[in-house]
């Protein structure tokens, strides 16, 4: 079933009312999954959506359908979520897409790619454009399905040491930076390191590393790199809108009663799309308080942004050369983005910018 079929055919409302029904079909088989999280259970945010989703699949199932969701390096360490859904370790995996860049670059577009597509854009992309098409056609062959279970906005810059006032400022930088986003800071002379959530303040308190980049506010404060990094920089360009994913096992997914895997999806969505509220919600006052305890706020200059966009449209080109459906992926995603931007300029970018106008007291 296609994502858009099931929500434009009222999806959510209707298999989720099941859960008010007084009890489920005694015929029904009780099933009990595993998922295991890239996360670790100290973000409630991130790592709460798969315990979200697997709370409204035993509501809408009278507890027949039961998925316990593990933290990681509960079961397999926190950035082996797709090989341990792919063996059958398990049956479902709660993680980001672009962890797997190193297996394959194509992995990127099922999460986020520098200067890609914003959260809105990524689910249109999802759900009306060849998104999902496409990311299911290259995930067949990992023998996992993949579907849309969260999206954290448009995130932060990260975390430095030192300020980054030029592009030179980069070269030798040490930064916990992953996927796609590593690969275009390696040409403006930067290190990156892969490392899991739960491992990143340690590395920068020890100074393993210099600088780091993960979620935003709400979740950088919880896991402190306040306290072990001064400069606070943003955007994120590498993640304008990045997706979080649940992986099924094709045999797992087969194997459900055709009404178990609507009440999947269905949750999967719902968890999906509460994530962003989430962090829309709590962002703001997490980033009050980051700066009034003496986090210095800092844009990236144009220099540094123009730079770091000439270094990605190279690594797209070299990886499309040798890679025919990241190139598929990449001409599609493209195409698509250049018109939702010539939308989003039109309405929302006035709208937002005449409101921050409002805001800072410059609209009368």
């Amino acid at each position: 079933m296609q994502r858009r079929d099931f929500i434009k055919h009222g999806g959510i409302a209707g298999v989720l009312a099941a859960s008010s029904a007084p009890a489920f079909a005694q015929s029904a088989p009780e099933i009990k999954w595993r998922l295991t999280s890239s996360f670790p259970k100290s973000l409630d945010t991130i790592y709460g959506a798969a315990e979200q989703m697997a709370k409204r699949v035993a509501e809408a199932t009278d507890n027949k359908f039961q998925i316990h969701v593990f933290a990681a390096g509960e079961i397999v360490p926190g950035l082996q979520v797709l090989d341990a859904v792919q063996n059958g370790t398990v049956e479902m995996g709660h993680t980001v897409s672009y962890y797997y860049f190193g297996k394959d670059p194509a992995f990127a577009f099922d999460a986020a790619v520098p200067f890609g597509l914003s959260p809105r854009q990524m689910n249109a992309w999802m759900t009306e454009g060849n998104g999902t098409k496409l990311t299911r056609e290259f995930f067949a062959k990992y023998n996992v399905l993949n579907f849309p279970l969260g999206n954290t906005g448009a995130q932060m810059g990260g975390w430095y040491r030192k300020e980054i006032k030029t592009v030179a400022d980069l070269k030798g930088l040490k930064m916990r930076i992953g996927g796609f986003a590593g690969a275009v800071m390696a040409k403006l002379g930067v290190i990156p390191q892969q490392i899991a959530g739960g491992d990143i303040y340690a590395s920068l308190e020890k100074g393993t590393i210099d600088a780091a980049e993960w979620v935003g506010p709400y979740d950088d404060e919880k896991l402190g790199f306040n306290k072990v990094a001064k400069y606070y920089y943003y955007p994120g360009w590498w993640e304008g809108g990045p997706q979080v994913s649940g992986y099924v096992s094709q045999k797992a997914w087969g194997s459900l009663p055709k009404n178990y895997q609507a009440i999947l999806q269905a949750a999967m969505a719902e968890a999906h799309t509460d994530m962003t509220s989430k962090y829309d919600a709590r962002n703001p006052t997490a980033l009050k308080r980051l700066v009034a305890t003496g986090t210095q706020l800092r844009p990236f200059s144009k220099a540094v942004l123009d730079a770091c966009y000439q270094a990605a449209l190279e690594v797209y080109e070299e990886t499309g050369a040798k890679n025919p459906m990241f190139k598929r992926m990449y001409e599609d995603m493209v195409k698509f983005r250049d018109e939702e931007t010539l939308w989003f300029s039109v309405a929302d970018r006035f709208f937002d910018d005449y409101m921050a106008k409002v805001k800072r007291g410059g609209a009368k």
